[in-house]
């Protein structure tokens, strides 16, 4: 049992670690994220999720690692929602509050959403998932706050296996608190053994979407 708490706790300061880079790292970003070469790079990521999503008539959505609120600004375009957002940099929320006033964003991991539970009819995740300390953690967290029926939306780097052995290894040394890239089988996988059903998932360049039903 003692082992056992060790390694938990080595677990929860590994998190707290990757946790503050990542803070660190877009709190230093957010106030011109857009104009920023990743945030160029997102937007592909955005449109393509946002294509993807589809969403019941005023229903909840919440963007989890929501940056400064942009894909939530596209999908107002389509849908009429209440929008929810949460990430880990404060300067993040701050600015995706200013650009949607209308909408709700709070500071916080992605392993622990501040939220009741089945409040959701559909949550997102755009180019985020690789930054997830814990991504078992997340998938509870999602199933907890989902509706039953409600779906998981995710959108992350599609990297071929080679490019994956050459880069996961160095990944997690990323001053923006990466920790690695994963192949769609390895998202389904997980998202099958916390009860998700998947759909066929859509690759389209460098982009996945891997969509799943609670």
């Amino acid at each position: 049992m003692l082992c056992k708490a060790k390694v938990r706790v080595r677990e929860r300061v590994t998190v707290k670690i990757f946790e503050k880079r990542s803070a660190r790292s877009y709190d230093k970003k957010a106030a011109n994220y857009n104009d920023t070469a990743e945030g160029r790079f997102t937007y592909g990521f955005n449109r393509i999720l946002a294509g993807a999503v589809r969403m019941p008539e005023n229903g909840r959505l919440l963007d989890v690692a929501c940056g400064n609120g942009r894909l939530l600004k596209m999908l107002r375009q389509t849908y009429t929602f209440e929008g929810y957002g949460v990430d880990i940099s404060e300067n993040m929320v701050k600015v995706a509050s200013k650009g949607n006033p209308d909408m709700i964003f709070k500071k916080a991991p992605c392993d622990d959403l501040p939220f009741e539970d089945a409040f959701f009819d559909a949550i997102t995740v755009c180019a985020a998932y690789h930054h997830f300390p814990n991504v078992k953690a997340f998938a509870n967290e999602a199933s907890r706050v989902l509706k039953p029926h409600g779906k998981l939306y995710i959108a992350e780097v599609y990297c071929p296996g080679f490019w994956r052995a050459v880069l996961n290894p160095f990944i997690r040394f990323s001053p923006a608190g990466d920790i690695r890239f994963y192949s769609p089988d390895e998202i389904i996988l997980l998202l099958r053994n916390v009860g998700f059903e998947c759909e066929p998932v859509l690759i389209e360049g460098n982009v996945q979407v891997v969509v799943a039903c609670k």
